[in-house]
């Protein structure tokens, strides 16, 4: 038979072998045969791998069952290999070097996302919220650097389940079943309206009928406030007036005198202490909310990620 004949043949045979024994080859036997071909001794290759020569002898012998076929000629001074020996050393150089390849790129990987922290927040959370938890996790010594992303509740849900995030933070009421949650802060949307505006100076209380045919200016679709007025109303709204999908412009839409809003209050606080808007008192209706930590479920948040969720469940919100 030809050497390229008989090469063909044993890497046939070989593969038939492996195939059978898959389970039971040991990465570690592969690299005590080459570093016995490197090196040209099993003590040798025992030395470099810190491990007992019966130890490396053993690993081959092993190997050799496995395959069913004979690695090295004991009949000689040292440890010659076969030319079986040889072929199987070469495939061997490949799994190993691939192998460390593999290790070293993970833990690469690895040591990158550890250090960063990506979540991701809504936009009443990023605004008025975020910012004190992200000092304060700061402040703690050894904490890696957080690059936050900035969207609606779905936005948020949406970059966990890519994988983008590893922890989100939502104002949305509906909590997907593939999450898991906790409440980390409480909130409640008001309806507000400028000073001129003629829901200013009503008397009664708004009820829930008529905030369900009431014309507001309101955030988009996909966003905690609006997805927490509908299910709060618990009946059909009219569209909304205008659409804007952040609450600084819902708030100078309001500002204007042009419509009301139903907004976080956590948002306008500000705009209420100094009188720029109002609020309108409401009846039937309970805009309170729960802010709630999101993560995948069955996923275990990484130390960074787990104390990030715990500054931000002990620092309150903005009185």
């Amino acid at each position: 038979m030809s050497g390229k004949g008989l090469q063909w043949a044993l890497l046939t045979e070989l593969e038939r072998n492996v195939v059978a024994h898959r389970p039971g080859l040991d990465l570690e036997a592969l690299r005590v045969l080459t570093l016995v071909a490197d090196l040209g001794s099993i003590s040798a290759a025992a030395r470099a791998e810190q491990i007992s020569q019966p130890s490396a002898s053993k690993r081959i012998q092993v190997l050799e069952r496995q395959l069913g076929l004979e690695l090295l000629d004991r009949r000689t001074r040292g440890a010659r290999l076969t030319d079986h020996g040889r072929l199987v050393t070469g495939w061997c150089r490949v799994v190993v070097e691939a192998t460390d390849a593999l290790a070293t790129g993970s833990q690469a990987l690895s040591a990158q996302a550890a250090e960063r922290l990506s979540i991701g927040a809504s936009q009443t959370i990023a605004e008025y919220l975020a910012p004190s938890w992200l000092g304060e996790f700061r402040r703690r010594r050894g904490k890696p650097p957080v690059h936050l992303r900035v969207a609606n509740s779905q936005g948020v849900i949406a970059a966990l389940r890519a994988r983008e995030i590893e922890l989100g933070f939502v104002e949305t009421p509906t909590i997907p079943r593939d999450l898991t949650s906790r409440q980390i802060a409480a909130d409640r949307l008001v309806l507000v309206v400028a000073p001129g505006h003629p829901l200013a100076r009503r008397r009664r209380p708004v009820s829930r009928d008529e905030l369900a045919t009431m014309q507001l200016a309101s955030r988009e679709d996909g966003s905690g406030t609006r997805d927490t007025l509908h299910v709060a109303v618990g009946q059909t709204m009219a569209p909304p007036a205008v659409e804007l999908d952040s609450n600084a412009a819902v708030k100078v839409l309001v500002s204007s005198g042009s419509y009301p809003a139903v907004i976080s209050e956590l948002a306008v606080a500000g705009e209420l202490r100094d009188g720029r808007l109002v609020e309108v008192s409401l009846g039937d209706v309970d805009l309170s909310r729960s802010l709630n930590a999101v993560w995948r479920r069955g996923v275990r948040l990484r130390s960074a990620a787990g104390h990030f969720l715990l500054t931000a469940s002990r620092i309150p919100g903005p009185p």
